[in-house]
């Protein structure tokens, strides 16, 4: 048996030092039950493990408190570790849904090329979007939405980055609601005066580990808005 690889990368950081950690894992453990002890005694934002089976690669996502079926920056660093000058394009597909991705190095950064993915049906009003946010009568600034690009998120528009940063949001209430809805949690996003978007993405029991930037959120505002943005 192989020596488990573990490499940890930054993603989505705007200089150096700066990001999302990551932490891809070859020839580690193989069970579900294995890899999520092994993720939440890293406790890092997130592991991806990398299969390899039939000539195909198959990545499966854990964060500390649950499996993924898809974590866009822990993609992002299994695609730096698995593409080189020679190896530019791969193709692979995600445990849990089976979900095709394209992983892509480009003039020295990493892309990856996915589709769009058939949202939930699920009713969410007003006032449970108040409940899961601990905010009693906020005002949205668009109706609550889910979208998705492989992991779903319920999209919730708050007024501005002031509204947005003060919020102190009911964890336990989102991770139940999200558990019973298949949803991975909620995507809180304002848009601000200099044209840019902010968001916080709201999907752990623990506020401190709340994502400093997260490519699953993004890909679903991309969705709901279709267009590209800036975040």
């Amino acid at each position: 048996m192989q020596t488990a690889q573990v490499q940890e990368l930054l993603c989505f950081g705007i200089a150096a030092g700066g990001g999302n950690a990551a932490l891809v894992v070859q020839h580690g453990p193989a069970g579900a039950g294995q890899r999520q002890q092994f993720a939440t005694e890293r406790n890092k934002p997130a592991c991806v493990f990398i299969d390899t089976a039939d000539g195909r690669i198959v990545l499966d996502y854990f964060y500390p408190h649950k499996r993924s079926p898809l974590c866009l920056h822990a993609t992002l660093a299994a695609a730096r570790v698995l593409l080189s000058a020679e190896r530019p394009q791969l193709e692979v597909r995600t445990a849990m849904h089976n979900q095709p991705l394209s992983l892509i190095l480009q003039d020295g950064e990493v892309f990856i090329a996915l589709a769009p993915q058939a949202a939930l049906a699920v009713a969410v009003s007003q006032e449970l979007a108040a409940q899961l946010l601990a905010a009693p009568g906020i005002a949205l600034a668009s109706p609550p939405v889910i979208a998705s690009v492989g992991s779903p998120k319920l999209l919730l528009e708050v007024a501005d980055s002031v509204t947005l940063q003060a919020l102190t949001p009911d964890l336990a209430r989102i991770t139940d609601w999200s558990r019973r809805h298949g949803v991975n949690g909620c995507y809180v996003w304002c848009r601000r005066p200099d044209g840019a978007l902010e968001g916080r993405n709201l999907n752990h029991l623990d506020p401190a580990a709340e994502d400093a930037a997260t490519g699953v959120a993004a890909g679903a505002l991309t969705v709901l808005l279709k267009t590209g943005l800036i975040l």
